[in-house]
């Protein structure tokens, strides 16, 4: 049998790449991008009252939970492989300036003690910041309409550290206030908590993808925006500077959030840092792929791990998720 050699124009041989993707086997062996469940933080709604288990209609799959019953969302997550998880508090009451984010006997802290009692292996994160927890919405105190940037850090700083004597072992404040890593590590150290980790929300936009969060955590402004404090979507030399400035005060993580439109500023951040780049999946980017998947348009299950391994591409060591759990499963099980 008579071998043609193929050629190029030029007289070269003409490259196969598709040599390399013949098999599932061949493909895995030089995949250059790996997810692993061990990158996976899973967020976790607490609210006050007890034996609730909330679905949340903004985010088909995720619930909120009643201290007495969130163990029940750590036991498959463990399964898995899951082992970190991110908490947020819906108190029973909110107030000018979020008193209930720094109570002894707050929501989130009531959280961390029932899971730091059953789950002693279980890393524990907890949010950071005022939104959730005041009656207007904003991420600090207010003076009329306008966030007292300054005014906000002393109660961050009581908040980290009633999180801390509860159970946390890293905190991620995300509210956006300027000097917020510094206040923080200043305080926990203060304190003795010097291997108290924080996750720092470094470059977080003032994006439109948060609205099934603010819905499922009712933390939505009720006047103005957070545009004053929240970063410019178009904006990405100013991420730099934001992730800089963390770096410099004390961060052991900087994070990008939302993750994926800002593909880009993940890239950046991953290049110019030698920190650990989190990045947060967040919930108008989960919502939109499982509606899409509801209605038939989509391979959900293709597309989550599309997406995530896309993050993962762009720099991103640490995925904070709600798909951690389903994504985890893929992964172990195929």
């Amino acid at each position: 049998m008579t071998m043609i050699r193929t050629e190029t124009l030029t007289g070269d041989l003409v490259e196969r790449p598709r040599r390399l993707r013949t098999s599932p086997v061949l493909r895995g062996l030089v995949r250059e991008t790996r997810l692993h469940p061990d990158q996976f933080v899973a967020p976790l709604f607490v609210e006050a009252g007890f034996d609730v288990k909330r679905e949340i209609s903004s985010m088909p799959g995720q619930y909120r939970w009643s201290p007495d019953r969130i163990a029940e969302a750590i036991d498959p997550l463990l399964a898995v492989g899951v082992r970190s998880v991110i908490l947020f508090g819906i108190p029973e009451e909110k107030d000018p300036i979020g008193s209930d984010s720094f109570h002894e006997h707050g929501i989130v802290q009531q959280g961390l003690r029932a899971l730091r009692e059953r789950f002693p292996e279980l890393f524990l994160i907890t949010d950071v910041c005022l939104c959730e927890y005041t009656d207007h919405g904003h991420c600090g105190v207010l003076d009329g309409d306008r966030v007292l940037n300054d005014e906000t850090l002393p109660l961050l700083q009581r908040q980290v550290l009633s999180h801390v004597d509860a159970g946390a072992d890293m905190v991620a404040p995300s509210g956006m206030m300027d000097g917020t890593i510094g206040a923080l590590r200043e305080a926990l150290d203060a304190e003795g908590h010097t291997e108290v980790g924080i996750m720092s929300y470094a470059v977080k936009y003032a994006s439109a993808y948060y609205g099934p969060f603010r819905a499922a955590a009712e933390s939505a402004p009720q006047r103005g925006d957070r545009r004053g404090y929240q970063m410019d979507p178009a904006n990405a030399r100013e991420a730099l500077r934001e992730a800089r400035l963390d770096a410099e005060q004390g961060a052991d993580i900087l994070m990008v959030k939302p993750a994926l439109a800002y593909l880009d500023v993940i890239r950046s951040v991953r290049e110019s840092f030698d920190l650990p780049v989190a990045a947060y999946n967040v919930s108008g980017e989960y919502s939109m792929i499982k509606t899409a998947a509801a209605a038939g348009l989509i391979d959900g299950r293709a597309v989550m791990m599309e997406t995530l391994t896309s993050i993962r591409r762009a720099g991103a060591d640490v995925i904070l998720t709600y798909f951690a759990r389903e994504a985890a499963e893929v992964l172990r099980h195929g």
